[in-house]
């Protein structure tokens, strides 16, 4: 699903796991908060106490439903992972909410899943046919499925005999009564990191909960690796032939917290390395340029550096809109951006400004604050966006619209530059997306990223779900 009204591409999944310390679910818990920015849909939390699984998954923040109260009675254990949750596959339902638990055969299985699996349609289908019940719409529950009707014998072999079935882009944790484990897909799409707290091993989707808790960062889970944790250490099993890594591209463009840590950089260090990439790319005159908030301010700083033109705040977001705000007439739903977006007319009036954003998918809201900026007294406005054109949707966890609602798949530059009313439309060239990333050049043969919503260029077989959306 994809919210119509939304001009951004909605966040992924965050997963998080620590194995083997009293204060599991508490730590859990912090580690989702500091995730929060990858779902603010719902989170969940399953722990393992020795002898009985404990599970709570509630919709809303994490904030919101984690307590003190609730974990310390409801959650005990040493083990515990945990899940925050925006759908791209299955409803907006409390039933598929993060983790999934099941008790198989071997014992108690629960899993939380960042990504998207590309040939869910037909491993259902084929399920359904053959005897299994669904209780979600999730994708993550074809994971259950597969494990449980394997006819290995030991439990990593049916998780291993299970990953050889199923197609997509995938970071998962699983607890069991007496392990941890990590999983990162073959192509190293979604991402997946493994920190220690105090001799408590942990995997998170990014090191940003790994500094909420105070634990130390390890190393990145490789493309193709399952991790497992058990008293006696870690083991390291890759059951896939290996093939170079191609993590998603956007999680340092836009999805990861500018604090995290990814290829020895922060995130931040990136994107404003697009933003100084903008600037040489494009000569603009202007007197000031201003981030599109929050998620254009890293780039507009590396923009304003590299140009020398001054940087300001000339929007302010308000961080109190909750996402489920209901506009109350439709009279007023022309104030909808309004709600999240007010003019610093001091650092607009009289003045020729660059707006930066990080992207634009539907190009609804840009054209709104473009519209804001005018009539606070700019004298132009032009847009700068610090990544290509996203001409095709994404089928690998990002929640995204299809090719018709993406406004550069079907207007060319000119087109949208009318349609938002800027001045000037400047987007980042693929070449230097890559040079902000640290790569001297975009490998044509086999890319350093997964890139696919610019280039079309998809990694993992997207036929089946194009099928379908037909």
């Amino acid at each position: 699903m994809y919210c119509k009204n939304n001009d951004k591409f909605r966040e992924e999944c965050g997963v998080f796991g620590i194995f083997g310390t009293e204060e599991a679910s508490v730590l859990t818990t912090l580690g989702l908060h500091a995730l929060q920015h990858r779902g603010q849909e719902g989170a969940g939390i399953v722990s393992f106490d020795g002898n009985t699984f404990h599970s709570i998954r509630k919709q809303g923040l994490v904030g919101d439903n984690f307590n003190n109260k609730i974990i310390l009675s409801q959650l005990p254990g040493k083990t515990a992972i945990g899940h925050v949750r925006y759908s791209t596959t299955g409803e907006s339902k409390p039933e598929n909410l993060q983790p999934l638990f099941a008790n198989l055969a071997v014992g108690g299985f629960a899993c939380a899943h960042n990504g998207n699996l590309t040939n869910t349609y037909s491993i259902k289908k084929h399920l359904v046919e053959t005897g299994s019940i669904f209780q979600t719409s999730s994708d993550t529950e074809i994971i259950l499925q597969l494990v449980a009707r394997s006819q290995k014998k030991k439990l990593i072999d049916k998780l291993i005999d299970t990953l050889h079935q199923i197609k997509g882009a995938y970071s998962l944790v699983i607890l069991t009564n007496k392990k941890l484990i990590g999983v990162r897909d073959p192509f190293g799409i979604r991402p997946l990191v493994l920190g220690d707290k105090n001799g408590s091993p942990v995997l998170a989707s990014e090191t940003c909960a790994l500094d909420m808790i105070g634990a130390k960062y390890v190393r990145d889970i490789e493309n193709g690796e399952l991790i497992v944790i058990t008293e006696s250490g870690i083991e390291s099993i890759k059951p896939f032939k290996k093939i170079p890594e191609r993590p998603c591209i956007f999680e340092r463009i836009y999805f990861a917290s500018p604090d995290s840590i990814v290829g020895n950089k922060t995130v931040y260090t990136y994107r404003k390395a697009l933003g100084e990439q903008l600037a040489i790319e494009n000569k603009v005159m202007a007197d000031v340029v201003v981030p599109i908030p929050d998620s254009g301010v890293s780039a507009a700083i590396g923009f304003s550096q590299q140009s020398k033109i001054p940087f300001e705040l000339g929007i302010i977001r308000s961080h109190y809109v909750g996402r489920t705000f209901i506009e109350p007439s439709q009279s007023i739903r022309q104030f909808g951006v309004k709600l999240k977006h007010s003019v610093n007319r001091s650092c607009i009036k009289n003045k020729k400004v660059i707006l930066i954003d990080d992207s634009i998918v539907r190009g609804t809201t840009a054209s709104k604050i473009v519209k804001m900026v005018y009539e606070a007294g700019a004298k132009e406005v032009n847009l700068g966006i610090s990544c290509p054109p996203i001409l095709h949707p994404d089928f690998y966890g990002i929640d995204t619209p299809n090719y018709n609602q993406l406004i550069a798949s079907k207007s060319n530059l000119e087109k949208i530059r009318e349609l938002v009313g800027a001045k000037s439309l400047f987007f980042l060239s693929l070449e230097g997306t890559y040079k902000a990333m640290g790569c001297k050049k975009r490998n044509s043969k086999t890319p350093q990223f997964t890139d696919h919503c610019f280039t079309g260029e998809y990694p993992i077989d997207v036929t089946e779900i194009l099928e379908i959306n037909k």
